[in-house]
């Protein structure tokens, strides 16, 4: 199955970023993909809060999602929209939003980040994403062209939890839209998400944001795909943007679930007792 990854560079102004993402679409269907992958915060990204305040929607008014959708219907193509920065149903708080979109435009799933970014990095950057998001509530598992597709957003690769209960409901494939920092880019991303795959044994992709953004930060880029060996399949490096191509061999699940069954031995951990 042919995948396509789109690495962004997402700036400050929704149209622009929507007329980008309409063009990675087109581009993604006219490479053959059956499905494509998109980064986290695909349609803003924008540090500075009094800026972006006016560009948030409720999901039914976003600009960005009303045009993903249409671009997806016309050429038929599925698109993993990574994350949208949404109005929450209620009140004025946000919600990270993940979308699973079908060929025809329709949403077949979404998903809210679970586990929020509250950090103060020894570069002076400080992220306090629960200051403005609401936490989802639960993991969310579609079907998909690929098989189940397991849905998650950026610092969810951090917890392994949540990708355990996803492996254990039967997910096949697991979607990591990220926007990592540089320095902890550089540490963690290509291990964390190698561990993931391999544990879950499933395939992992991971679109992500990557270079000098228009807000002043720095994204580390290197959007992924690894098979649940742990092998990496796609690696796009730091240019951005850019639009990736890889197949996915999904009869490497079985063999892979054949020659390591951990999902079959997996057992149910309790609390740890205190010697």
């Amino acid at each position: 199955m042919r995948i396509a990854v789109y690495q962004a560079r997402t700036g400050i102004d929704p149209a622009a970023n929507a007329d980008a993402l309409a063009r990675a679409v087109a581009d993604a269907a006219a490479g053959g993909a059956a499905i494509l992958f998109t980064p986290e915060m695909s349609g803003l990204l924008d540090r500075d809060r009094e800026r972006a305040a006016p560009h948030y929607r409720r999901e039914g008014d976003d600009l960005v999602l009303v045009r993903v959708r249409e671009a997806a219907r016309a050429q038929g193509i599925w698109v993993e929209l990574g994350s949208l920065a949404l109005l929450a149903e209620e009140g004025e708080r946000l919600v990270n939003r993940s979308f699973l979109i079908d060929d025809q435009g329709e949403i077949r799933a979404r998903y809210d980040k679970m586990h929020l970014f509250d950090v103060d990095l020894p570069t002076g950057e400080s992220w306090r994403e629960s200051a403005s998001f609401a936490a989802g509530e639960a993991p969310v598992l579609a079907d998909s062209p690929l098989g189940p597709l397991g849905l998650s957003i950026c610092y969810d690769l951090r917890f392994p939890g949540l990708y355990a209960r996803l492996s254990e409901a039967g997910a096949a494939v697991l979607s990591i839209p990220a926007a990592f920092t540089v320095p902890t880019g550089e540490a963690h991303w290509h291990v964390l998400l190698r561990a993931r795959a391999i544990e879950a044994e499933a395939f992992v992709v991971a679109a992500a944001q990557g270079g000098n953004h228009e807000d002043g930060r720095a994204t580390y880029g290197h959007s992924l795909v690894i098979d649940p060996w742990g092998r990496v399949l796609l690696d796009m490096g730091a240019d951005s943007p850019a639009l990736g191509f890889a197949e996915l061999d999904m009869a490497v699940l079985g063999d892979v679930r054949t020659r390591i069954p951990v999902l079959a031995h997996r057992r149910l951990i309790p609390e740890a007792v205190r010697a």
